[in-house]
């Protein structure tokens, strides 16, 4: 008893006073091995998983996409379709319809937007809130309602040939435009300058007016502060509208297609001619390469305005 007693607390001593001892050495074999330290941010194995969901929209553009462009330039590349299609009569008569088209409707859609703009800007009238509303629903409608609605005005058999007929008793009407190049020019400018007025629009709601103020209280007339007030000011809004107008006037098939236009032959109508009603594809995809080379360079040109429209904004 005596012993236990006296070594009882020599233990409890020893164990008090014992160093402790060493953690394991990692760099001995029994060691576990540390654990891997987190990959930096900037790692191949950090970018994985984001790029991983890059792959399904890739997948469906290719599939839905680039794969049927891709069958369509294959098709062009058949052995003597550009050759036999670039040198016809029908595709130079349609490319140029196309180009005149195109040009003339954007020219038509910059002036008509320009001045409805104007007036629903700064020139304040009962609804002018609602029509500017109805703007931005019109942008939705499709082009060929646009064209019924002339048809049931200027058509053969529309309002306007049914009063004069009823007025002077002749069988028939004097407005037959609507099945020529100015009916399709008409139907296009009508429809496609809320694209323009749009931009304009919002360019004239960020406008000064402590300018307007300053040059009509300088003795400026109306008609020069549009012109060097205000002109300005909507350039770049005019750039992306009419960028606009050409890249969709150029690809305009409906409102062709709806007037009744038989002598009109732009390139989408061409496209459909050769491959629905000839089954002639090879000729059809040279054409409808054709188109979309015009139709990307001008997109890209609108791309590029609308840039710097919003930078100038």
């Amino acid at each position: 008893m005596a012993a236990d007693a006296t070594t009882a607390p020599r233990t409890g001593v020893t164990a008090a006073t014992a160093p402790r001892s060493a953690p394991p050495d990692p760099h001995t074999p029994d060691a576990p091995a540390a654990p891997a330290p987190p990959a930096p941010p900037g790692s191949r194995t950090a970018r994985l998983p984001r790029a991983a969901w890059t792959v399904p929209p890739l997948a469906v553009l290719g599939v839905l996409f680039l794969y049927p462009l891709a069958l369509v330039v294959q098709e062009a590349l058949a052995p003597g379709a550009y050759a036999s299609v670039l040198t016809s009569e029908a595709f130079r008569d349609a490319l140029v319809t196309t180009v005149l088209l195109a040009l003339g409707a954007t020219a038509g859609c910059l002036v008509l937007g320009f001045v409805l703009a104007l007036v629903l800007a700064f020139v304040p009238f009962p609804g002018s809130r609602a029509v500017a509303r109805f703007v931005d629903v019109f942008l939705s409608f499709p082009s060929f309602l646009v064209t019924l609605a002339l048809l049931f005005l200027y058509g053969t058999v529309g309002i306007a040939n049914g009063l004069w007929t009823d007025a002077t008793g002749d069988p028939t009407g004097p407005f037959r435009f609507l099945t020529t190049p100015w009916g399709v020019l008409l139907a296009e400018i009508t429809y496609f300058t809320p694209f323009v007025m749009r931009p304009l629009l919002s360019a004239f709601a960020q406008l000064d007016t402590a300018q307007l103020e300053a040059a009509s209280s300088l003795g400026a007339r109306p008609a020069r502060i549009v012109r060097r007030v205000i002109l300005p000011e909507a350039l770049p809004a005019l750039a992306a509208g009419g960028g606009l107008v050409l890249v969709l006037s150029l690809n305009e098939f409906g409102i062709v297609l709806f007037t009744g236009a038989k002598g009109v032959t732009t390139l989408p109508t061409l496209i459909y001619g050769k491959a629905i009603l000839e089954s002639d594809y090879a000729a059809a995809c040279v054409v409808a390469v054709v188109n979309v080379a015009l139709s990307v360079g001008l997109y890209s040109l609108y791309r590029v305005v609308s840039r710097r429209a919003g930078a100038h904004r």
